[in-house]
């Protein structure tokens, strides 16, 4: 009987040892797996300028049939500039495309890997495409909001229908 009760110790311990050795290893995988499935930050590029703002943070009188309300200049400014922004004409040849690559792209100063980073260009932005180099591997970009002109590597934009 003391024989059979070892035997039933052995086998319930070897069980017991290998159940916590998989649980154990299934959960480490998961945290690891569920980490590397998380999308990164999207990055933050020491050359980017902050956007200037084009006027100060005063207020005008807009006339009302009722009564006078008052509107920040700013906001009359942004109203005109994005209506100047949509009848910006391109040059020929040129169009209007959206980033693909979710971590957005570097743009250089020359269409080399080893050129200057002058910038960057965030995931889902749009930029004017200007030119695409003889062997299609670089393309030249102009950003509409600075009108920051560089190179970023083909492939990763796609082209927005107006």
């Amino acid at each position: 009987m003391n024989r059979l009760s070892g035997v039933f110790q052995f086998l319930l311990g070897f069980f017991l040892g290998i159940f916590l050795l998989v649980g154990g290893t299934a959960s480490l995988a998961y945290v690891v797996f569920a980490r590397m499935n998380a999308n990164p930050e999207k990055p933050t590029f020491a050359e980017e300028k902050p956007p200037e703002t084009t006027a100060k943070a005063e207020t005008k009188p807009v006339v009302n049939n009722k009564e006078t309300q008052t509107q920040p200049v700013e906001e009359v400014v942004a109203k005109e500039s994005v209506i100047e922004e949509e009848t910006e004409d391109l040059p020929d040849g040129a169009y209007k495309a959206k980033v693909t690559w979710s971590t957005g792209l570097s743009v250089r100063s020359q269409p080399d890997l080893n050129a200057e980073r002058i910038g960057g260009v965030e995931y889902d932005s749009e930029v004017i495409i200007l030119q695409t180099t003889a062997d299609g591997d670089w393309q030249q970009v102009r950003l509409p909001d600075s009108q920051q002109e560089g190179w970023v590597k083909a492939g990763n934009v796609e082209k927005v229908e107006q």
